[in-house]
């Protein structure tokens, strides 16, 4: 864990959040604190890891447990009838917080959510095509 990481904090009891939605041995779910929607989760892993790629392939199934069983939850309690599932890495594909973690977005139909990712991928690639094509 790193000193400043308000993630690590947050395992660390440091920082208090409102619920914890799932916890396991290396993974925790709880609200974010600014969420696009109502319902919009975070896992995190216990142990600090920058991204996906310095987790140990061990971890995969204890990550994809709390995974579902948030998501299940999440469901269950906003009435979702699916669910996005959002994982950043590095600055440049938008990973403000470098602790690994993984948003779940609850979804129902016709929700219009789907049109703002619409937008931001529209944006990234007005982005990607100005500045190296």
């Amino acid at each position: 864990m790193t000193d400043d990481c308000v993630f690590c904090k947050i395992i660390r009891k440091e920082i208090k959040t409102d619920k914890i939605i799932y916890e396991n041995d290396n993974f925790l779910s709880i609200p974010d604190a600014n969420p696009k929607v109502n319902g919009h989760s975070l896992v995190i892993s216990k142990k600090h890891f920058e991204t996906i790629l310095d987790m140990p392939n061990s971890l995969g199934p204890e990550l994809l447990d709390c995974i579902k069983k948030t998501a299940f939850k999440l469901m269950e309690e906003y009435g979702a009838e699916g669910f996005n599932v959002i994982n950043n890495n590095f600055e440049v594909a938008g990973q403000v917080v470098k602790h690994v973690h993984f948003h779940l977005i609850p979804r129902k139909k016709n929700d219009g959510e789907l049109n703002l990712l619409n937008e931001v991928f529209f944006e990234f690639f007005i982005h990607m095509k100005i500045n190296y094509y």
